[in-house]
């Protein structure tokens, strides 16, 4: 799944030849709208997109985890770790008050 800044024919002709799915979101163009069909499948896409958008919006905000300056792949790998850690750490007292709740 992917946003509409991905929509264009070099990544679905990619997508066809892997086998694979295209699950990018459509995007309208001028003079050409787009149809209740696209808008009702990208408000499908959406719904699970914004799961993942928001833990990377949260962690990308918090710990500015957009960028790096580092150069070795499992240096930047640990740090990654690293901020999902703290990222749970950090969210899990209103997890387990939601939890107690109910």
């Amino acid at each position: 799944m992917a946003d509409k800044g991905y929509k264009s024919k070099a990544n679905d002709e990619l997508v066809e030849k892997s086998g694979s799915k295209s699950r990018i979101m459509h995007k309208g163009y001028r003079n050409k709208p787009l149809t209740n069909w696209q808008k009702k499948y990208n408000k499908l896409i959406s719904k699970t997109r914004w799961v993942v958008e928001r833990t990377f919006g949260s962690m990308k905000r918090w710990f500015g985890s957009g960028v790096t300056r580092l150069k070795v792949i499992e240096k930047v790998h640990g740090v990654h770790v690293m901020e999902a850690i703290s990222y749970n750490l950090k969210r899990s007292p209103g997890l387990v008050a939601l939890v107690a709740k109910n």
